[in-house]
């Protein structure tokens, strides 16, 4: 992991942990928080695992004080970790999204994309929703407390009954093939051709693409909010 990637890691977990402390709207803000840091720049497979490890870092720190004895508010700081985990949830799934429609996008250009590079591409996309839920759960492993029993149930919990990011990529997945279907034949554009290596799919996405995502996650305005209220 970059040096840069490390402190966007470092940054995001200190936010993080900022937002469970003040508690306030948490699923959309660990969204947005972990969005911002995927949109400053091209992040790998291992990377993405660094910024969910964070996300988890960081609700952990935040929720500690509701787990001290004195107090044992597990149902509230259970709540909380909920919150993240969905927000992080929810940001990966964005970022399935945004990938499968730039396949989408270049399934009519000119560039030709093999059967077997496509088959590479769905293997890039699984590795995305194994990658969360193995965080969740070697995170849940490694803590000794109540928190680590939250997290396995949580974990547990979107191994049986699925993710958002599980639900987005297999969505997509079945999108980007009807769409490379629809233009006769299998194609990609050049500048999002794969190589065969792990995880090249999601590094070429992320140089190229991904940098739309930090207009997305932008709070929305005040008359925006209000529009939607109407």
């Amino acid at each position: 992991m970059t040096t840069e990637h490390q402190h966007s890691a470092a940054q995001l977990e200190a936010d993080v942990k900022r937002a469970v402390e003040q508690g306030l709207d948490l699923q959309e803000r660990v969204r947005q928080l972990t969005l911002q840091q995927i949109s400053s720049g091209p992040f790998d497979l291992a990377a993405l695992r660094e910024l969910s490890q964070a996300v988890l870092n960081g609700a952990l720190a935040g929720a500690q004080p509701l787990l001290q004895p004195a107090l044992a508010q597990t149902s509230q700081a259970k709540e909380q970790l909920q919150q993240v985990v969905a927000g992080l949830d929810a940001a990966l799934a964005q970022l399935a999204q945004t990938a499968s429609l730039a396949l989408q996008e270049a399934a009519g250009k000119a560039q030709a994309f093999s059967a077997t590079d496509l088959k590479s591409a769905r293997a890039d996309f699984a590795q995305l929703e194994q990658m969360f839920l193995d965080t969740l759960q070697s995170t849940a492993s490694r803590t000794r407390d109540a928190a680590g029993v939250i997290l396995s149930e949580l974990a547990a919990h979107s191994r049986l009954k699925g993710s958002a990011v599980g639900a987005q990529l297999q969505q997509g997945w079945l999108t980007t093939v009807q769409q490379f279907g629809e233009v006769g034949k299998v194609q990609l554009d050049a500048g999002l051709k794969l190589a065969h290596a792990g995880g090249d799919l999601l590094r070429q996405i992320a140089a190229g693409v991904l940098g739309g995502l930090a207009e997305q996650v932008k709070p929305a305005s005040k008359a925006d909010q209000a529009g939607k209220q109407a």
